[in-house]
């Protein structure tokens, strides 16, 4: 099924939006970065509304996008000093967060185009081969993310990739989620529960330290649901560093296992939303930097709070901490991750 013409890249591609819908969920993904752009779900009364910031053009997820419901790599997250050793080779990466490379570098793959494979009204399958060199990653690596909903109120993201050459991968999808409404305000109201005992404290750069720090006792402790307003301005180091929660939490659970990751949600509006991976992290990232510079569709202003985000992931900085899991790919090797995003209202 084509889409729908979304806009043109600076260099006069077409842009197209795709729309996926069954039962009452509807999800908008345009080829720009495989980003997704509107999710509507309803709430405990019926009334739908969309979930997820974004912006309403083209130019914007092009040039001033925080990476709003993109697809990032080749590395989400950062790498400390934009360089890593792999196989006896340091490489050397541009540099787009103070010392460090985040997500991949400035032409990540949120923003990039992406090619369409296969298109249907439940289902939308992405893919590009991000070159040998590409934002000085090593490789010709083949990189898919399908988009699908395969029950009702569930948005399941499937990602693969392949190389020529070893190389480092980490993906995720950047979605900033208010489930009162896009526009709606704060979500630090939102209740939150983590499956996670341990977190990775940052240094001042917000690269870890390689400490796996457990949960007990700290302002990082989801175990039970609390508020995302509860302890986010304790005086805590780490909190002061990201200017809120922006932090990576260890899942419990086998990492290749889909298995409970998060749970969100908003009191007023009934919605929920669960988040099950196949992945071994998930960084919890609450829109720290939203600056009031960004309108969204509602033309509301976006500010610091305005979103939440669950980037299920790898670890990152994992190429030059031999101590967490390991994220290099190897030619004959398959990378495959699933990450479900489960609505529902009460």
């Amino acid at each position: 099924m084509p889409g729908q013409v979304f806009g043109h890249t600076a260099d006069g591609q077409a842009v197209a939006r795709h729309v996926l819908s069954r039962g009452s969920l509807r999800v908008a993904v345009i080829d720009f970065g495989a980003a997704v752009t509107a999710i509507e779900v309803p709430d405990r009364a019926g009334r739908s509304a969309n979930v997820v910031l974004g912006l309403d053009t083209l130019e914007g997820y092009e040039t001033v996008s925080p990476s709003f419901g993109a697809v990032v790599g080749r590395y989400a997250n950062r790498i400390g000093g934009g360089r890593f050793s792999l196989d006896g080779h340091t490489y050397r990466l541009p540099v787009n967060e103070g010392p460090n490379t985040l997500h991949g570098g400035p032409r990540n793959f949120g923003r990039r185009m992406w090619r369409v494979e296969r298109s249907d009204a439940t289902s939308l399958a992405l893919a590009r081969l991000s070159p040998d060199g590409e934002e000085g990653f090593p490789g010709n690596l083949e990189v898919r993310v399908r988009y699908s909903l395969p029950g009702e109120g569930v948005l399941r993201l499937d990602y693969a990739a392949t190389t020529d050459r070893p190389t480092i991968l980490n993906l995720t999808n950047h979605s900033y989620f208010n489930l009162a409404g896009e526009g709606a305000g704060s979500v630090l109201g939102h209740e939150v529960r983590l499956d996670a005992d341990a977190f990775t404290p940052t240094d001042a750069t917000q690269v870890p330290t390689g400490e796996i720090r457990p949960v007990d006792g700290t302002p990082f402790d989801f175990r039970t649901p609390r508020r995302l307003e509860a302890h986010i301005r304790d005086g805590d180091p780490q909190l002061a560093i990201a200017k809120g929660y922006d932090h990576t939490f260890v899942l419990r659970g086998p990492a290749g296992t889909l298995r409970p990751a998060a749970t969100c949600i908003d009191p007023g509006s009934g919605r929920r939303l669960d988040v099950w991976t196949t992945q071994p992290a998930l960084q919890l990232y609450t829109g720290n930097n939203l600056d009031g510079t960004l309108i969204g569709p509602s033309g509301r202003i976006y500010r610091s709070g305005d979103g939440v985000c669950f980037e299920t992931q790898g670890f990152p900085d994992a190429p030059n901490r031999p101590t967490f899991p390991s994220a290099v790919l190897r030619p004959g090797e398959t990378f495959a991750a699933t990450t479900e995003f489960r609505f529902s209202a009460a």
